[in-house]
């Protein structure tokens, strides 16, 4: 299973040859990370987690494969899901498309991983992923077959 988060892609997310600037795919890459928390557990869900609970997840690894160009105008849909979940890691896979249009079928626009580690931010070590986490996580996990 994943978890879905359309959104259009805005003219400050182009460049001057008018495609999606590729640091943008990594915006893109967190802002459905902070919407998968808001749909599954509040709008405030994800700061409490930083602020009341102390737990942070930094990225530590990231890429990114580029493999069709996202315009201004066009809506980006992007696909979350857990590639590895680690006892003090996780590892996300992100799928950007552009969206079909009737005259467009759906591309696969650019597909990379995030690793964040799980940390204790009173002492910033590392600490296990929260029982909490696991379990508004575990749909998201991919199966040996990608899915």
């Amino acid at each position: 299973m994943t978890f879905t988060y359309a959104t259009p892609v805005r003219f400050a997310d182009v460049d001057h040859a008018g495609i999606v600037y590729y640091p943008r795919f990594f915006h893109l890459f967190h802002v459905a990370f902070e919407e998968l928390w808001r749909a599954r557990m509040g709008p405030h869900a994800y700061v409490d987690l930083l602020d009341k609970d102390r737990i942070g997840f930094p990225a530590v690894k990231a890429e990114c494969n580029f493999t069709a160009p996202l315009r201004f105008g066009d809506t980006a849909e992007i696909e979350l899901s857990i590639s590895r979940m680690g006892g003090k890691s996780i590892t996300f896979r992100y799928r950007i498309y552009r969206a079909a249009t009737p005259q467009v079928p759906r591309v696969l626009s650019a597909e990379g991983t995030v690793v964040c580690a799980v940390v204790d931010l009173a002492r910033f070590v590392a600490a296990p992923v929260p029982e909490r986490v696991v379990a508004m996580l575990s749909d998201l996990i991919e199966h040996g077959d990608g899915t």
